[in-house]
């Protein structure tokens, strides 16, 4: 029971304290490390107020009577379980575009990072001390391009390179806040997966990196894309618009994890901005790989965006569509799946505000939209045919139902669709 207890809390640690994205400190926005920068992939320095560990060099393990190789036994048993988790991407084009930025970025670690995609609709990523990186869907959704999914990858990677989990595990148990961990590990001892994950997530702010952590890996992050040609100001970008989809989300109690853990969002985006423009300074040369991202990620957006409707957020995905839309790629789709969302929130015209409509009705133009630019799938029909059927429009209805079939002759609902035609035919 101890063991399984210690394995809940050092994953505990590692989920919540690798959550990407978190807010750096405040003071000196600089890419130079304390002590100054050194030459090759890192540098020395481990900022104040962080335990000094050395940094972790290709190919290295730690010796087995180390509590860090006691990490690493626990969070091998977990990537065992992620090889076969139900929601694992297994996509291979995908895995393989993801794992080539990460080795891009890696240099000489890439051999030891072994990268796992999720089908989780939320935004983040975290990277165990063992090498082991989870990237979720809803970061991919969210990045509108390969430099800034570089950004996020960088920074977990400055964690990973730092030992930063190290740092924060020796901390803690030289603190009384091991005694919190120790109970979250027994709160773990018996409840579900889904619970875990939401507990996890609420316990953000207990399993945060450090303020100076933070601020190193924004630092390392950032240098390591600028080496490779990114333009390191995508992550600022990046960063604003997270902050934009945050302040439009009516439901305040789930915020991004991120975000419920750190509560200075736009002073980070200033720190970044910042750091950006230092590393600029450096590598001047930029890019930030839209064709080769959208080649890659944008055959799995509508899968993406189906999970993300299915969270019921829909003040927080109304505005994610719209960011969307501003960039123009593939409109056809996006204003398909705003429907989808009037749709399914199917609120009432505000009374007191002008000039507004049913959500019934702002769905069906949105479907006039879709069809207009072209680019949506099939069952658009059917959920024109559904808002018809529910407003008594039985000819419109038929229509729909019956373009439908015709578009998708093998759908799944093909009986049930057919039934709900017939008392119209």
């Amino acid at each position: 029971m101890r063991r399984h207890r210690l394995s809940a809390v050092l994953v505990a640690v590692w989920l919540g304290a690798g959550a990407c994205a978190t807010a750096p400190g405040d003071g000196d926005a600089s890419l130079a490390d304390e002590g100054g920068t050194a030459p090759g992939l890192i540098a020395p320095g481990a900022g104040p107020g962080v335990p000094l560990v050395p940094d972790l060099s290709p190919g290295q393990r730690p010796a087995l009577a180390t509590d860090e190789a006691g990490w690493w036994m626990v969070m091998d048993r977990t990537e065992s379980k992620l090889k076969t988790a139900g929601n694992l991407v297994r996509d291979e084009a995908l895995n393989r575009y993801v794992k080539g930025i990460v080795c891009r970025l890696a240099g000489p670690y890439c051999p030891d990072i072994r990268v796992y995609l999720l089908r989780v609709p939320y935004f983040n990523a975290s990277m165990a001390p063992n090498g082991v990186m989870v990237v979720w869907t809803g970061l991919l959704l969210r990045t509108r391009n390969e430099a800034q999914l570089a950004a996020v990858l960088g920074h977990e990677l400055g964690h990973y390179l730092r030992r930063h989990t190290l740092h924060r595990w020796r901390d803690a148990k030289s603190t009384t806040n091991a005694l919190i961990f120790f109970q979250i590990g027994a709160a773990l001892g018996g409840i579900p997966a889904a619970g875990q994950i939401a507990r996890l997530i609420a316990m953000g702010s207990i399993t945060a990196f450090s303020r100076d952590q933070e601020r190193e890996s924004d630092r390392m992050g950032l240098r390591l894309m600028a080496e490779i040609g990114y333009d390191p100001r995508e992550s600022a970008k990046l960063w604003q618009n997270l902050i934009r989809e945050d302040k439009a989300d009516e439901d305040k109690k789930t915020r991004f994890i991120f975000f419920s853990t750190h509560p200075a969002p736009e002073e980070r985006s200033e720190t970044l901005k910042r750091l950006a423009e230092d590393a600029l300074k450096a590598s001047p040369a930029v890019e930030t790989g839209d064709e080769r991202f959208r080649n890659i990620v944008l055959p799995h957006r509508q899968e993406y965006l189906r999970d993300e409707l299915r969270l019921r957020r829909f003040s927080r995905s109304e505005e994610l569509l719209k960011m969307l839309l501003e960039d123009g790629v593939d409109v056809g789709e996006l204003h398909f799946f705003r429907g989808e969302l009037y749709r399914l929130r199917g609120k009432k015209a505000d009374g007191d505000k002008e000039g507004d409509t049913d959500d019934k009705d702002k769905a069906l133009a949105a479907y006039a939209k879709a069809l207009d630019a072209g680019g949506a799938p099939p069952e658009i029909h059917r959920s024109m045919g559904l808002i018809y059927l529910k407003s008594g429009q039985s000819e419109k209805a038929w229509a729909a139902f019956a373009k439908y079939l015709e578009l998708s002759p093998d759908a799944d609902d093909l009986e049930i669709i057919k039934s709900m035609m017939q008392p119209m035919g």
